[in-house]
């Protein structure tokens, strides 16, 4: 049986990395788009990508966290680099199946104004030159470069992430730069947050 605890389904640059720091305070061993060795004695697992791990479980066992033992929570789902691309976040079937075999488990969607989150990806590496290079659920392959379009799937995402969970307590769509979000992430988990801030500022783009 897993034990992970929280699922953090929202989007690249709206927080996940400022959510991964605050649990990983917290004392939760968590795994953040990648699995680092240090998190983890299987070597199987060096190097893995999130979202392959978690659709190699769904399609595998029928469990997408079958192969997160050892890990608490989950703070970024998504990859889109090196010809791999998952979105997990984005599939009501695997959202569903979470749902249904984890019935515990506590679904979190960190979120920046959309403004926000639209120019992090473009100050972030060369994120918006890859968004229209990949095929992504709600993004098809060639858009994602101009922000209109990037700011049209953003808000998609979570009025999606919204509807399904509609009037469900496991979900909590967190404003991360509310000044209570520490406290509301607190109540959600029944976890003591004691670390909130800003991680992983964005750099700004060349020029």
């Amino acid at each position: 049986m897993s034990r992970v605890r929280v699922v953090n389904l929202g989007l690249p640059k709206s927080g996940t990395t400022t959510f991964n720091k605050a649990l990983t305070v917290a004392g939760l061993t968590v795994a953040d788009h990648r699995i680092r060795p240090r998190q983890t004695e299987d070597r199987d697992l060096h190097g893995l990508f999130v979202g392959d791990l978690m659709y190699r479980g769904y399609f595998g066992s029928g469990d997408p966290l079958a192969l997160f033992g050892g890990f608490d929570a989950i703070s970024e789902t998504s990859v889109m680099r090196q010809g791999v691309n998952f979105w997990p976040q984005t599939d009501f079937g695997l959202i569903e199946t979470l749902r249904t075999l984890h019935p515990g488990l506590r679904f979190v969607a960190t979120r920046r104004p959309t403004a926000d989150i639209c120019a992090s990806m473009a100050g972030w590496s060369n994120m918006i030159d890859r968004l229209p290079a990949y095929a992504i659920p709600g993004l098809p392959r060639g858009y994602g470069h101009e922000e209109g379009e990037r700011a049209r799937w953003i808000d998609a995402h979570y009025a999606f992430l919204a509807r399904i969970f509609a009037g469900s307590e496991a979900y909590l769509e967190l404003d991360v730069g509310a000044p209570d979000a520490a406290a509301r992430l607190s109540s959600h988990l029944g976890l003591e947050i004691g670390w909130w801030g800003r991680a992983n500022a964005r750099r700004e783009a060349a020029g």
